[in-house]
């Protein structure tokens, strides 16, 4: 059976598959207009066989919430709270702003209501649901002709009868309901409705764009990715596309670790730059999972990868500022028109600086598929280097520093501000654009290595294929500590197991390769905020460690608190297997290098070797300034690095001389 990965970005959608045994990958500009378009186009390049299997990584979710284009949503909650959606934390994103306000809600006033019943915080019955009222709901939902319908009542997760019952009131609609204590079985009334909204903004564009795939790749099976770090059944995903908001992003720091780990690298800070945007994440031993994401100020407290996102990617916008200082982004030039170099875009962008000092090869872009036009960027230079003082060179390596300044930040944000010394880990490099960047970033944060995958550009593809099958659970219980004890706890987890093994099992694993993690949100009486800790026979003395090391401080004689349960469902299919090389000598062969040309470092031109890794080997060193070629990226290696090719193909560039630390 054939495999294929695809990631859809906003520049480029990306393809790796496995056919009659052998591993080819592709790329092709992006579709915005309609994303399936690059998909199912790009299939058929591939193939046209009738048995495949493709695990797929979407924006689809995430462009409907940003640029408002989801369904028309209608919100039912109980009577009263229906302003809960609204109010929220009352947090201002910018505290300084006095002419801040709140963006757009994703529903409504006019379309949330309200029915009479109430549950107890103990899951008890405070108040009977309604019938008459729930009916004057969905008499007034069908006047309004939406799209999609999300419930959320009090305390649904310990009781969702008022949920289950409103689903049937509103069964003779068919509409899309998502219901929360499906979606979200935890407290916090506003985090929950919020995500559920999501979930209900969203399903039916991704029920379209889903459907459409399915209908023209006749019958091979599909999955898609999750914002978890693994993947789940088109059916699944029609349904709970919440999960899916960071698909793409979680897919390359998937890559990145399973990468990383079979090289015998565990301490990693993954760069994933592309056209639009750059992805960073601190993996520390394992993949990083947060509760607490938010998409344009909504909550979303389904677990994702923790990773940091700044506009900022080889198809950012060049430009003076009102006070005369040269910006970069995070506007993007996106597909369409795409860099002045691509042949339509009017705006310099990241990818034009590059190639203007000579870091882009024109006719080795893509693999020599798409040629790059460099005639083309004079007079954008010519015009721009009038605005701003500078001369052409310097203008070119501002907006590759502007660039590299604000990618060094974000990653900043995930490591030192959270106590970690960037200078313990190596810079993992793919996107698109990554290896035009990483090395000069690696340097601005004194990380010592770089570390670029084979195929850098597409990694986010890759990791698709070898995520694991998830399902994550969770259960609101808020008992103390001291009432409970280990046994007590595992009784708690059964209907969770139960669960996640049989849907793992309507995803098609084999019971053999399902394995489950247990979890507890844990605090300290009064808290307001938990930390997830391992489910294990010393679960309270990892609760303690686990916030000293966050907070610098822990409290064993305080009494505790178990907020929620978590449950982690993981199957494990069939992946890539990558064998290791046998050792080729340190000295490359002829045919890897090319032409020497001019590149630009520092303002000044040097004379720099092109090499095409394609014919690179294990044991190969290389000595900067090189420009490295392949077909999905490019790769800078600046005067005073070296280089070595590891067993399994991996560019290992330490950002000093040969023999230096």
């Amino acid at each position: 059976m054939e495999l294929i990965g695809v990631d859809t970005g906003g520049t480029f959608t990306d393809f790796i598959y496995r056919k009659e045994g052998k591993w080819g990958v592709f790329k092709q500009l992006s579709t915005p207009s309609n994303p399936a378009e690059s998909v199912l186009s790009g299939i058929s390049h591939i193939t046209q066989s009738d048995n495949y299997k493709m695990v797929h990584g979407s924006t689809v979710a995430t462009n409907a919430i940003l640029e408002r284009k989801g369904a028309v949503t209608a919100l039912i909650t109980n009577k009263g709270f229906e302003d809960v959606f609204a109010i929220g934390r009352q947090n201002r994103t910018e505290l300084y702003n006095p002419q801040y306000r709140k963006p757009p809600l994703l529903v409504p006033s006019h379309l949330r209501f309200g029915v009479h019943c109430r549950t107890r915080s103990d899951g008890g019955v405070e108040l009977a649901f309604d019938d008459a009222s729930a009916a004057e709901v969905v008499e007034k939902i069908k006047q309004a002709k939406v799209d999609s319908i999300a419930v959320c009542f009090l305390f649904s997760f310990l009781n969702p009868h008022d949920e289950i019952k409103m689903e049937k009131a509103l069964e003779a609609l068919k509409i899309s309901t998502s219901l929360s204590h499906k979606i979200l079985a935890e407290f916090r009334e506003y985090e929950r409705t919020s995500t559920t909204v999501v979930n209900a903004y969203v399903s039916p564009i991704m029920k379209r764009y889903i459907t459409h795939i399915i209908e023209n790749i006749h019958g091979n099976e599909l999955r898609i990715m999750q914002s978890n770090g693994g993947s789940i059944s088109a059916a699944t995903a029609m349904n709970e596309s919440v999960r899916t908001i960071l698909s793409g992003p979680a897919g390359g720091a998937v890559g990145a670790w399973e990468t990383g780990k079979m090289a015998g690298v565990e301490k990693l800070i993954s760069f994933d730059m592309g056209g639009t945007s750059t992805d960073v994440a601190l993996i520390d031993g394992g993949l990083p999972l947060t509760f607490e994401s938010a998409i344009s100020d909504f909550p979303v407290k389904v677990p994702m990868i923790d990773i940091h996102t700044v506009g900022a990617g080889g198809g950012s916008l060049a430009f003076m500022d009102a006070g005369g200082a040269l910006r970069v982004g995070p506007e993007s030039s996106g597909a369409d028109p795409g860099p002045i170099c691509y042949g339509k875009g009017e705006q310099i962008t990241v990818t034009d600086a590059n190639l203007y000092l000579g870091r882009l090869v024109p006719e080795h872009f893509l693999g020599g598929h798409m040629t790059l036009d460099f005639q083309r960027l004079e007079s954008y230079f010519d015009k721009m280097s009038r605005e701003s003082g500078l001369d052409k060179k310097t203008l070119a390596e501002g907006i590759l520093s502007v660039a590299d300044t604000a990618m060094e930040k974000a990653i900043r944000v995930i490591s030192v501000e959270r106590g970690f010394d960037p200078s313990e880990f190596s810079l993992f490099s793919f996107g698109g654009a990554g290896g035009l960047h990483a090395v000069s970033l690696a340097r601005l944060l004194n990380m010592p290595t770089v570390f670029v995958p084979q195929n850098p550009g597409i990694l986010s593809a890759v990791g698709m294929l070898m995520a694991d099958v998830i399902k994550d659970y969770s259960l609101t219980i808020m008992q103390k500590a001291q009432d409970m004890d280990h046994a007590m706890l595992e009784k708690q987890f059964e209907p969770l197991v139960e669960k996640g093994i049989e849907e793992l099992l309507l995803e098609g694993i084999d019971k053999g390769r399902i394995h489950v993690e247990k979890f507890l949100d844990m605090r300290y009486k009064g808290q307001s905020y938990e930390i997830m800790v391992p489910f294990t026979t010393e679960y309270e003395n990892s609760f303690h460690l686990l916030h000293e090391k966050s907070y610098g401080y822990s409290n064993p004689d305080k009494k505790m608190e178990i907020v929620n349960i978590r449950l982690r469902a993981r199957g494990t299919p069939e992946k890539p297997i990558i064998d290791p090389e046998p050792h080729a000598g340190k000295i490359p062969p002829a045919k890897a290098f090319g032409e020497k040309r001019p590149v630009i470092f520092d303002g000044v031109p040097r004379e720099t070797d092109l090499i095409h890794r394609k014919h690179l080997s294990h044991g190969n060193e290389i000595t900067g300034p090189a420009i490295i070629l392949e077909y999905t990226s490019t790769i800078v290696m600046p005067p005073d690095t070296f280089a070595r090719v590891d067993q399994f193909g991996n560019l290992i560039i330490h950002t000093c001389k040969k023999g230096e630390k």
